[in-house]
């Protein structure tokens, strides 16, 4: 067995055996009624872990329930808990001596998500998403690559989420060599455009592939530097993959459409449009969401998602759109198996994509309204100042 999908235990295996069945379901695609009625037990237990353990939580399943999201489950109790209320406050179900992890969701600045994890949820989080690299075939064990990281460079202390998913994606395949995008510099981080082409270059004339993980935007800029500077297209080796998140936050303005980029990304690297996907994911809610080869970003079997009027919170159908709403009872360690997220999104059903996967996708249209709060791709992005 990979090393990445070896089997992890919950706390308490009497209290949430549903929890651990559903965590442990090998295929990250499968649907129908058998997957969701797991998913409803495990949500149960996952509510009563909660409000056995956190006074915040056990008062919102006292509170009138929340309209039900039919593609969520009619009968699953989803409290809707905003992801800006863990920019506020702390809130463990856990001892702090069990806290296995801390990681927040910003830069240096702003407020930040404090979010605590147990070992058991933050290896549940990762092998969701060796399960999904798996899936397409991403772990390589046997292939060498050479990465270039759209990321912070680790320092000491630092405990962005977004750095520390980067840098454990680098373990499906191992590293020949490793270029890090936003260089610690002793006192913060600063982009280094032409240290990232260089790396494009050189690993351009090297025989392994090439993964390039992180922010979207920063790959944009090295592109669109590259084509300032009159240089010549690259073509990256074979199997080369790109896997981006973070979104294009703090640069809006100069963000371009998703097929105009991916079609950048093949002209300027010469890798194929079906190896370069986006992902969403968040450090309130750890589970991952991968793109198809069709550019959707299907819901995986150990997460339901539901869209939300911006005003009543009422579900909305199909096509809508609202506040994205994702759920999941993976998460032991703080009260946040139903989060109400900041993005607005619209949820569709599995047919209406034409790939081989079954289950709900959804598209993020952008943030709701003008917030103060800073993500971790707004604070990289203000490191592109003078960029434009």
């Amino acid at each position: 067995m990979k090393p990445h999908l070896a089997p992890v235990e919950v706390p308490d295996p009497a209290a949430l055996g549903h929890v651990q069945r559903l965590c442990d379901l090998a295929e990250p695609y499968a649907d129908g009624p058998g997957t969701d009625a797991l998913f409803a037990s495990a949500m149960a237990e996952a509510n009563a872990w909660h409000a056995g353990r956190s006074p915040f939580f056990a008062a919102l399943l006292e509170d009138p329930a929340e309209a039900p999201a039919p593609t969520v489950g009619d009968g699953v109790r989803t409290p809707l808990v905003p992801a800006a209320f863990f920019k506020r406050h702390e809130l463990l179900s856990i001892p702090r001596d069990e806290v296995f992890l801390h990681l927040t969701s910003s830069g240096t600045t702003g407020q930040k998500s404090q979010m605590f994890f147990d070992e058991w949820t933050i290896r549940s989080a990762q092998r969701m998403v060796a399960r999904i690299f798996d899936h397409y075939g991403w772990i390589t064990p046997e292939q060498p690559v050479n990465y270039l990281l759209y990321s912070y460079e680790p320092a000491p202390a630092l405990q962005l989420g977004t750095s520390f998913t980067d840098n454990y994606l680098c373990d499906f395949a191992p590293a020949r060599h490793t270029t890090h995008a936003l260089r610690h510099t002793g006192t913060g981080h600063e982009f280094d455009v032409h240290g990232c082409i260089a790396a494009l270059q050189r690993y351009a004339e090297d025989d392994v592939p090439v993964r390039i993980l992180g922010f979207p935007a920063f790959l944009y800029f090295t592109l669109e530097r590259m084509r300032a500077m009159g240089l010549a297209p690259l073509r990256l080796p074979e199997g080369s993959l790109v896997v981006l998140g973070g979104g294009w936050k703090g640069h809006a303005d100069r963000q371009i459409g998703k097929d105009a980029f991916y079609a950048e990304v093949t002209d300027r690297l010469g890798i194929p449009g079906d190896r370069v996907r986006d992902t969403f994911g968040s450090v309130e809610h750890c589970v991952p969401y991968v793109e198809c080869a069709q550019h959707r970003l299907h819901v995986p079997v150990w997460s339901r998602a539901a869209v939300r009027d911006t005003g009543t919170l009422r579900p909305l159908p199909y096509g809508e759109r609202g506040f994205l709403h994702l759920v999941s009872p993976y998460i032991t360690s703080v009260p946040a198996q139903s989060v109400v997220m900041g993005d607005l999104a619209s949820l569709h059903p599995g047919e209406e994509c034409p790939c081989p996967l079954s289950t709900d996708w959804f598209t993020v249209h952008g943030r709701a309204g003008v917030s103060r709060n800073r993500s971790c791709a707004v604070a990289a992005a203000e490191l592109m100042k003078g960029m434009s």
